[in-house]
């Protein structure tokens, strides 16, 4: 269940110079909810998540996230399309950083790094170096570090843009399960309509030039989401009103020929 409203983007603008990267953006992204941003290349989708964070200044309008309501340390986590790891630290040190940054000494720190690496599926390879990990074992211990600092919002950036498909479902599973148990609010972008579909309780479509939502949709089915969800008739119809949405988004210039 979905809970007041955490996330609100008022009338939100960006630029670039002279491009306007998003225009008059508003939405109201409640406690609990999992939002997916879906949209083409240049659409804003990526841009709108960094303001959210606070990692980029806003044009024009206001965004508000409400004063915490749970016993959540931290309002944010952020999960980059790349795990942005240090080459030089173990999975552990890699784990720890966020909360050693905070002056968490070890001991205290220790259990939870252990509890988010066990969580995320790593707690063999704490000791492992990120040259020994494959991407979605890399992307994983990325996703342990935004939760090691119990953050009650969960930010994404095409997360699994660049795993194997068998892997991203698997981590898609995995995320689902992650923020049902920790209660989380999930901002995620992705390109992929199956992806949207499966993860989300909202797809929030964008179209580019200049970057701006056109489609707020609700999906009905159950959540957290279930493995056959994926072979249903009623994911297969979700995803194709949603792939048609998008595909009005598209200009001709944004179509291969």
């Amino acid at each position: 269940m979905t809970g007041a409203p955490i996330i609100v983007l008022d009338r939100v603008s960006k630029n670039f110079g002279d491009v306007r990267a998003v225009e008059e953006l508003s939405l109201t992204i409640n406690e609990g909810e999992f939002i997916t941003f879906l949209g083409p290349s240049g659409c804003g989708k990526s841009t709108a998540l960094k303001m959210i964070a606070g990692l980029m200044p806003l044009t024009a309008g206001t965004i508000t996230i409400s004063a915490p309501t749970s016993d959540a340390e931290h309002d944010l986590g952020f999960v980059f399309q790349e795990p942005t790891l240090m080459p030089w630290a173990s999975v552990f040190d890699n784990v720890y950083l966020p909360l050693r940054l905070a002056d968490i000494g070890l001991g205290e720190a220790t259990p939870r790094v252990r509890e988010a690496l066990r969580e995320v599926g790593l707690t063999r390879f704490a000791e492992a170096y990120p040259r020994e990990l494959s991407g979605g074992m890399k992307m994983r211990v990325s996703i342990a570090r935004a939760l090691v600092t119990r953050p009650r919002i969960l930010l994404m950036d095409e997360p699994f843009a660049a795993l194997d498909e068998m892997t991203r479902s698997k981590l898609n599973d995995d995320l689902v399960k992650l923020s049902d148990d920790h209660g989380l609010t999930v901002v995620f972008v992705t390109h992929s309509v199956f992806e949207s579909v499966y993860l989300s309780t909202r797809v929030i479509v964008m179209a580019a030039r200049p970057g701006r939502l056109v489609a707020d949709t609700p999906l009905a089915a159950p959540w957290p989401r279930k493995e056959e969800y994926r072979t249903s008739l009623e994911f297969s119809t979700e995803a194709r009103r949603i792939s048609e949405t998008l595909k009005g988004t598209l200009d001709v210039d944004d179509i291969d020929h």
